[in-house]
């Protein structure tokens, strides 16, 4: 995932933690259905080219619901991100990984069927010229995938959380989800696509209802699964273990004891690139 800020770095116990507490509760129900969106829109054996990869959950489904034949790059500004997806998900047929930022992809034009990347637009400095190296990689008629979250108002206990947060600090809170969670909308990123030289793009809102079988994990997810941790121990005057518990307390206060369905939508975007 690409961010323009030192504390952005996915390090440490960040990748795991990422893995184990986001990834069964916003990620899979996400990467099924953009493998699914993808693999529809492909004719045959495909390359396919994933931009912010994280820690391979969208990369494993692709490898199971695109066609036989199809190989994938997976791709990721972290390295600590590849290498956790890598001991992951093992040898996956066709899948290799590479370290590439998306701002300057090392890959030559037009040479991708399909270019996917789930939750990372929000996080690269430089977005048009993100949108313009995708466009640049994919074959005219290739498929341009992309997700982000919608606000925290229909993703609630995302916005507990942050609420939690800052709430902890009187001046200087940390601010990391609002990043991937209240940064972009429907008609930014269109306009995006529209930079990048795509014509008509599908918008699709995507509703999950997660089933969550303890609010701390949940708490935990969101606090250090992500760079958030590294910014609240930046600070110094407030410990990671007391807002977990704070915001476990404020989510089961909200939504009840479990188990309970949790609510989640993201955006999906789709365009195929014009052919000369």
């Amino acid at each position: 995932m690409e961010i323009d800020s030192p504390s952005a770095s996915f390090i440490g116990t960040i990748p795991a933690n990422y893995d184990r507490y986001l990834g069964p509760l916003i990620f899979e129900f996400s990467a099924a259905d953009m493998a699914k969106r993808v693999a529809s829109g492909l004719n045959g054996a495909a390359r396919i080219l994933e931009v912010a990869c994280g820690t391979g959950i969208s990369t494993r489904h692709l490898s199971e619901k695109t066609p036989g034949g199809t190989e994938i790059t997976a791709t990721d500004l972290n390295q600590a991100m590849l290498d956790f997806a890598a001991e992951k998900n093992g040898a996956l047929e066709g899948v290799t990984y590479q370290q590439a930022d998306a701002l300057t992809l090392p890959f030559a034009d037009n040479e991708f069927d399909a270019v996917v990347c789930q939750f990372g637009v929000m996080f690269f400095p430089d977005k048009a010229a993100g949108l313009a190296e995708m466009s640049r990689v994919l074959k005219p008629g290739g498929q341009l995938t992309i997700t982000i979250w919608d606000r925290f108002e229909v993703n609630p206990a995302v916005g507990i959380v942050d609420s939690v947060i800052k709430s902890a600090f009187d001046t200087n809170p940390p601010r990391f989800l609002e990043v991937p969670f209240n940064l972009l909308d429907v008609s930014a990123v269109e306009s995006l696509y529209h930079g990048a030289g795509f014509q008509d793009v599908d918008v699709t809102h995507v509703s999950e209802a997660v089933k969550v079988l303890d609010h701390e994990n949940v708490a935990r997810g969101f606090l250090t699964g992500n760079p958030t941790v590294l910014e609240v121990n930046e600070r110094g005057s407030v410990d990671i273990e007391t807002l977990i518990k704070a915001a476990s307390k404020k989510l089961e206060d909200t939504f009840g004891p479990v188990p309970v369905a949790l609510p989640f939508r993201e955006i999906t975007f789709q365009s195929r690139k014009s052919k000369p």
